[in-house]
């Protein structure tokens, strides 16, 4: 008679791959800076407050510059993100359209 703390019973477990898939991976790091994409807009957006002003004897920026500057980075944040988006569509029907993607599945 075996006990039942041989261990034989019970099947071995499976190891996990320790490599991604080249579009699972792609799709993780494109949403981990889109993740990010918010922390660059405020830091882009907070960069005015370094500008000199009056007080500090240097020329001041005028502020239509740094209305042009405010709404410049919104655009561009918008731009990024419209980016973003694309690629992570186009993953998602490459994703959807690769035949080889059912082979790989463990």
């Amino acid at each position: 008679m075996s006990s039942a703390g041989d261990g034989k019973d019970r099947p071995s477990p499976v190891r996990p791959s320790l490599f991604l898939e080249r579009q699972s991976y792609r799709r993780r790091r494109l949403a981990d800076a889109a993740r990010l994409l918010p922390f660059l807009g405020a830091a882009m957006l907070a960069l005015p407050l370094l500008w000199p002003d009056d007080s500090e004897g240097a020329e001041p920026l005028t502020l239509s510059a740094a209305m042009f500057y405010i709404f410049a980075c919104w655009g561009a944040l918008i731009l990024i993100s419209v980016v973003f988006g694309i690629a992570a569509r186009r993953l998602a029907a490459r994703e959807n359209a690769d035949p080889e993607a059912e082979t790989w599945q463990r």
